[in-house]
């Protein structure tokens, strides 16, 4: 691993020293970035995985409860996201242009502004927790295990936000591997962290030996604790790493203030803002489509959480190579390298639709199985599987506009890719999601879905081949 890093570090500073890269550099090095980050993701939504696999063995209505609040736990989380990526853009560009002292002041100054802002997120979501299930139109049944969960998440957003923001610094200075292995750890604690807290003490018999297993019994409770506290205790580690032993970014034996400038707190307002505001607007539409899931049933609202955790083994895989585009563009520009922009950028677009194609067939062969993982209940499994074999389709495209979307944010380019989304998804899925719902149900509400993405994988290539975010990032 140690040589793998070595070379990757050397390539990346051909790009900040100006140097040229042939095609064969400039793929080993998109893959070097690449297998790593998709490790990282894939772990993240491995620990989803393993929530809806443990919490699923407890019945519908608990399976149901955590499905019921997903999509605005999902906006919090982006939000957090958002505000760490408005630093951590700041930081690469930086970095590419070789200014590793100014990166490390702006490092500083997003500890303290993400910090504030993650406790006053926090602080909103233990307000509403009580209320939000309610205002999706959860069942009775549900309500209270679903609001005890999204107040539990709100409570340690602080850790989560450090996480994100950790880990996105040490992506930028070209560090995958770190924020790659603490992801895996994170999901080995999640596991241990969830057995323990979910379910109650019971006997176990192994090889003839009888003993009695430990457990909080705290169920959906149990999961959220169990979740956060993973995330807490990899937030501290990359974190101890960040500020000790990154060979860019470590903050040991260098005095200075904390205190957020101004022109640090408006660049990052205007890289975040975009990406909050889609956050927003996607997370939005995904509680509309809770709304519109709601009032066909328990086993709908079920189903249509345990498919989207299990899409999202598909594309992960698209998330971790836009990471790697992000650092890669970002760098490239930062260093006012244009043609290499360009080749970068197509590069991990293409990679990301031709191996999300890949996990699109897999996760139509494989439907019933990932889904038999997660829960007992046949009725859940039945409609889980159709609408994964919808989605399938649109998986390359899908890939286009995650991965393209990647590249602009390098760019620092995400108002355009804000506005593009809020139309595709509002005016598209939407709108034909109400329409088909009534007469097919869930399998309406993924149709929709699929021909969203498909739509929306196409207005990406068009901007992307069109370069406006790389001629204005260039200026």
């Amino acid at each position: 691993m140690m040589a793998q890093t070595g070379k990757t570090d050397g390539l990346l500073m051909l790009i900040r020293n100006g140097k040229p890269m042939t095609l064969g550099q400039q793929l080993h090095l998109t893959v070097q970035l690449s297998v790593p980050a998709v490790i990282a993701q894939l772990s993240s939504i491995v620990m989803q995985y393993i929530d809806a696999a443990m919490v699923g063995s407890l019945g519908a209505e608990a399976s149901a409860s955590i499905g019921l609040v997903s999509t605005t736990t999902w906006l919090f989380w982006g939000l957090c996201v958002a505000v760490a990526t408005g630093f951590s853009v700041q930081v690469a560009h930086k970095i590419g242009a070789g200014d590793m002292r100014g990166a490390r002041a702006v490092l500083r100054q997003s500890l303290m502004a993400t910090l504030v802002f993650s406790l006053l997120l926090a602080a909103l979501g233990v307000i509403i927790s009580g209320a939000l299930p309610d205002w999706l139109g959860g069942d009775i049944s549900i309500r209270r295990d679903a609001s005890l969960y999204f107040c539990i998440f709100s409570l340690f957003l602080p850790a989560l936000q450090m996480n994100f923001l950790a880990g996105g610094m040490l992506r930028c200075s070209g560090n995958m591997h770190v924020p790659s292995v603490a992801g895996v750890v994170m999901c080995v604690l999640d596991v241990i962290f969830n057995f323990f807290l979910i379910f109650p003490s019971r006997e176990w018999n192994v090889v003839g030996f009888s003993f009695t297993m430990p457990g909080a019994g705290l169920g959906v409770g149990g999961a959220a604790l169990g979740t956060v506290a993973a995330e807490a205790v990899i937030a501290g580690i990359l974190l101890w790493y960040l500020w000790n032993r990154s060979d860019e970014l470590k903050l040991t034996g260098e005095q200075s203030s904390f205190q957020p400038q101004t022109t640090t707190l408006r660049r990052a307002f205007r890289i975040g803002f975009p990406m909050g505001m889609e956050h927003i607007v996607i997370c939005g539409a995904q509680i509309m489509t809770t709304v519109i899931v709601a009032p066909l049933g328990v086993f709908a609202i079920a189903a249509n959480s345990f498919a989207i955790t299990a899409e999202s083994l598909c594309y992960m895989p698209g998330y971790g190579i836009a990471d790697a585009a992000t650092t890669l563009v970002g760098q490239s520009i930062g260093a006012g390298r244009c043609r290499l922009t360009r080749s970068f950028a197509r590069i991990t677009v293409f990679m990301g639709m031709g191996i999300m194609g890949l996990m699109g067939v897999f996760m139509y062969l494989f439907a019933p199985q990932i889904i038999g993982l997660m829960t007992p209940v046949e009725e859940i499994r039945q409609l889980s599987v159709m609408a994964l074999r919808i989605e399938a389709f649109a998986e390359p495209m899908f890939a286009a506009s995650i991965v393209a979307y990647g590249v602009f944010i390098g760019a620092a380019d995400t108002l355009a890719p804000c506005l593009m989304n809020f139309f595709s998804i509002w005016a598209v899925r939407l709108s034909l999601a109400a329409l088909l719902a009534p007469s097919l149900g869930l399998k309406g509400v993924w149709i929709a879905m699929c021909v969203e993405l498909c739509f929306r994988g196409i207005i990406f290539l068009v901007r992307l081949k069109r370069e406006r975010w790389m001629k204005k990032s260039m200026r």
